[in-house]
């Protein structure tokens, strides 16, 4: 039996929702990234919590884990085919985030 949700915005919210989830698919939605990279693009996670929220999305078919099979190990990260339909959504967040930013006292500081 299929998960039931109030409205689209609530389906959305439950498959993209959490800072972490919502962040790491923004730093994929800029390209390929190894684990090294988005641990550095994103201080303040935890190695565990990083982990675990790759995990959750690659599960969800969001993002595709690709082992290079070297040796140390090299591992990337990519959005999916059903990750890149995310990209307006995710862009538009950015959009408005940096609009609000101008219009109250919130201060980003992006991560080069």
């Amino acid at each position: 039996m299929p998960k039931r949700y109030g409205c689209p915005v609530d389906l959305t919210v439950s498959v993209i929702g959490g800072r972490w989830r919502t962040v790491l698919l923004a730093r994929l939605k800029e390209g390929v990234h190894r684990y090294g990279e988005l641990r550095r693009l994103t201080p303040g996670i935890s190695e565990k919590m990083l982990s675990q929220r790759l995990r959750e999305l690659e599960a969800d078919g969001l993002v595709v884990r690709r082992d290079l099979g070297t040796v140390p190990p090299h591992v990337e990260y990519d959005l999916t085919e059903e990750g890149r339909t995310l990209i307006p959504v995710l862009q538009a967040m950015y959009d408005w985030g940096v609009a609000r930013e101008s219009r109250t006292p919130a201060v980003t500081e992006e991560v080069p």
